[in-house]
């Protein structure tokens, strides 16, 4: 049962991509035509740029983003697990039968206190960083839906650009606005420089008359080896 919706939740993933990819010229039209986009109804949008863009996440409609409440359960879970282990490891039961490699070692130390909240401090810290950390390393990833080595949006040669001097946006085919002729049209009519249909077959121009011209195929998949007799 897991292994078909694990299979779902993939295709739903590399289908995200699929859809129109409209180049802008700078980030002030990237915005623009982000917010014109917006008001026409669409809401399945993404936009790529060689760095942040001051008003974008407002101009996407954007909610906060929730790391901060991994990052924060994290820590607390750190914190929390620091302070039991060193209780434990100092004034906890004796566990016996099949916990004897968890047995607690109680060590009388000039008369102090087995378990204390002062001296338990620094390893506290270090776990709550620490958590804090991974959660904030690991969440970020989820988030972001990564990795991804697979990304239809790689047969474009134009959104090379993106991490260079390209202002992309992209209207995904699952939109229930999307209508391919029109919505290229739309995104022209905000100051797109150029228009491409990506899909898993490859990346097309879109014609201002909306037909599709081939740019960029997808790889033939390599020849398998014939069976040996």
């Amino acid at each position: 049962m897991a292994i078909p919706i694990i299979g779902n939740l993939l295709q739903a993933r590399a289908d995200q991509n699929v859809g129109l990819l409209a180049e802008f010229s700078n980030p002030g039209e990237l915005v623009e035509a982000v917010e014109a986009v917006r008001r026409e109804g669409y809401t399945r949008i993404d936009t790529f740029s060689p760095f942040p863009i001051h008003g974008m996440d407002h101009a996407m409609g954007l909610p906060p983003s929730k790391l901060g409440y991994i990052v924060i359960g994290g820590g607390l879970t750190g914190c929390a697990l620091a302070f039991l282990m060193q209780w434990y490891m100092g004034a906890g039961p004796q566990i016996g039968g099949l916990w004897t490699e968890l047995q607690s070692y109680a060590l009388n130390i000039s008369g102090k206190p087995l378990f204390a909240i002062e001296p338990s401090v620094p390893i506290a810290f270090e776990l709550t960083i620490l958590l804090s950390a991974l959660g904030a390393v690991g969440g970020m990833l989820a988030l972001n839906g990564l990795p991804k080595p697979y990304n239809p949006l790689f047969y474009s040669e134009r959104f090379g650009r993106a991490s260079d001097d390209g202002f992309f946006l992209h209207v995904a085919e699952a939109d229930k606005q999307f209508d391919q002729t029109g919505t290229a049209a739309m995104l022209r009519a905000n100051g797109a420089l150029a228009v491409e249909y990506i899909s898993h077959e490859g990346a097309y121009d879109v014609n201002e008359d909306g037909s599709l011209v081939q740019t960029a195929a997808a790889p033939e998949p390599a020849p398998r080896p014939a069976p040996a007799h």
